[in-house]
């Protein structure tokens, strides 16, 4: 990390790794909303959850390691990024099957975060 400020890389770092469980959490939260808003029942939408937690659970240590291979900064921004669009896309597409696949990219982008944030700042 030479030539960037290492508060800023602590700040970015933090603040990413308390965003993403947090756009989780306000998933979960939401989600007898969005049920009632497209009609879906709850067996659906509890697999909007699990594809996440699934996926998230997964993904970590494979990506632990590709980060070790390929270096954390660019895993980091990667999942960063995945998380980023996946989020946004999930606020434009209404199918059951679309939130299922973007809460599960959203888990895998997660691990991508979680499995290198910390060692970014070691």
């Amino acid at each position: 990390m030479e030539g960037v400020d290492r508060r800023v890389v602590v700040i970015v770092v933090v603040m990413t790794s308390f965003l993403t469980p947090f756009a989780s959490s306000s998933f979960n939260i939401a989600l007898p909303s969005i049920s009632k808003e497209f009609g879906l029942d709850a067996i659906t939408m509890s697999w909007a959850s699990l594809a996440y937690l699934l996926a998230s659970a997964m993904f970590l240590v494979p990506f632990g390691r590709l980060a070790d291979i390929y270096g954390r900064r660019r895993v980091f921004l990667y999942g960063t990024l995945a998380f980023s669009i996946s989020a946004m896309l999930l606020g434009v597409y209404p199918s059951s099957s679309t939130i299922i696949m973007l809460r599960a990219l959203q888990g895998i982008s997660s691990a991508m975060i979680f499995g290198t944030g910390v060692a970014i700042l070691v």
